[in-house]
């Protein structure tokens, strides 16, 4: 929702084109498939030496210096798509209507992204990976 046009839930699923996620959602299983179901959120992972940036023929995608975080300019892309062929997270998808690619910008602006902020479990959490593990860790081994 944050990406529509409206800033509406209701007025976002009626937009057109319709806005492209920049976060997904994806079945996980362990052992034999059925047991352990679980989902886990795919998106940019900003990683230490991007390969979509390095991939990227018209210079739309770099990391930013200060804060590393890798940005993408829409403006750039020229849909060429190495930038999701090279993405080990599949974290970059094509916007069917422009024909570019998209991925998480963790809404620029925003002191926290609208996915977490909007989660209503609160699954979604923004912090360092030994922040997590510190937090989450303990509770994955019960499981």
């Amino acid at each position: 929702m944050e990406h529509s046009a409206g800033k509406n839930l209701l007025a976002a699923i009626e937009e057109y084109p319709k806005p492209a996620h920049r976060v997904m959602v994806q079945a996980v299983t362990e052992g034999d498939g059925y047991s352990r179901l679980k989902s886990a959120a795919v998106q940019c992972r900003q990683c230490l030496e991007p390969m979509c940036a390095a991939a990227c023929i018209s210079g739309g995608i770099v990391k930013h210096e200060n804060s590393g975080i890798v940005r993408f300019n829409h403006d750039k892309c020229v849909g060429c798509w190495s930038c999701t062929m090279v993405c080990p997270f599949g974290a970059i998808v094509r916007e069917k209507a422009s024909h570019k690619a998209v991925k998480c910008d963790r809404c620029e602006g925003r002191n926290i992204p609208a996915c977490i902020e909007a989660c209503p479990t609160k699954a979604l959490v923004l912090c360092e990976p030994d922040e997590f593990d510190a937090v989450y860790g303990e509770a994955e081994a019960a499981i």
